[in-house]
């Protein structure tokens, strides 16, 4: 059967639904960061930490309603590892003797517990990791830019690395949304994503250059069609088996990951969608065709330019 009467799923049919989609979620959540912004964790706006140890699991709610009639304000309480170590955070708070006063207003309730371990992060070094995590977040999408520029061309580049702006800034925004804690656990998830997203981009990208040196016939969008078909079934085996794993971390893992796993769950979703919708429908808007992809004759070598060309018989396909 030749390329023409294939009849691969019609992905790129819908390629426009999914770009308002795609904007209309990016604009959301834009529109959440202005208006909400981040509920940065003690990482980034600096506190105290204390970590403590029961003799017995804790109701965790008792020990948020003891800490807010003893006069705490902006603090987390979280499991920490097993149910019975927790781990309080409290924002904006530095006193040497603070981690002394919360185990003995949670001693008045009757409860056994010890202090294991106490920490201090200044405002100046929570300025500091904002600066850098958004500067790393930077950096790693240029170095994506300038790789991935080089190792197919410019339109793919800038086709890669906007997909992985859309995935961050979605992340950002239901984190926004939902006021959930960015720590610097979300922050490495973050990271991960865009690892993630860009691996499942290349082997799309990688298939599409293929494809185009090829396939003899048919237009951008047949191409990539067919490309995205080849591929599929490899990339939503590998996004499922990765959600069984953070699905299962998210609910046994404890609350200490939650948001890490919750922010993979959510870029693995939306970096699977990115790689197949987002990226492909930016190719075509590109006018990438198959002049872009095809391997130049090497000047000065004789036979160079016959050896370059697709063999006869693909000719005759």
């Amino acid at each position: 059967m030749s390329d023409v009467d294939k009849k691969p799923i019609d992905f790129m049919g819908i390629r426009k639904a999914a770009a308002i989609m795609s904007i209309l979620l990016v604009i959301g959540s834009v529109i959440a960061l202005g208006v909400r912004g981040l509920n940065l964790g003690l990482d980034f706006t600096g506190g105290a930490s204390v970590e403590l140890d029961y003799q017995q699991a804790p109701d965790l709610n008792s020990i948020r309603n003891t800490l807010t009639d003893a006069g705490y304000v902006n603090f987390v309480v979280q499991n920490f590892g097993d149910e019975s170590s927790v781990l309080v955070r409290l924002s904006d708070a530095f006193d040497d003797e603070l981690a002394g006063r919360v185990t003995k207003d949670l001693r008045a309730t009757g409860d056994e517990l010890e202090l294991v371990s106490s920490a201090f992060v200044g405002s100046q070094v929570g300025d500091e990791l904002k600066e850098d995590s958004g500067l790393g977040l930077l950096l790693a999408l240029a170095v994506v830019l300038i790789y991935v520029g080089m190792r197919f061309q410019f339109k793919f580049g800038i086709a890669s690395v906007l997909p992985l702006a859309h995935d961050v800034i979605i992340i950002l925004g239901v984190f926004a949304v939902f006021q959930w804690t960015f720590d610097l656990s979300v922050l490495a998830a973050l990271l991960a994503v865009i690892g993630y997203s860009l691996n499942d981009t290349i082997v799309v990208a990688d298939r599409i250059r293929e494809n185009f040196r090829k396939m003899r016939v048919g237009d951008s969008e047949h191409v990539i069609n067919e490309s995205i078909h080849q591929t599929i079934s490899r990339t939503l085996n590998t996004s499922g088996t990765t959600l069984v794993v953070l699905i299962a971390l998210y609910f046994l893992g404890g609350e200490a990951i939650n948001n890490f796993a919750i922010a993979l769950i959510i870029g693995v979703v939306v970096g699977t969608y990115s790689s197949i919708y987002v990226a492909a429908s930016l190719l075509i808007a590109f006018g990438v065709s198959r002049e872009d992809l095809i391997i130049p004759p090497k000047e000065g070598v004789e036979g160079a330019e016959k050896d370059e060309q697709p063999p006869e018989w693909l000719n005759r396909m």
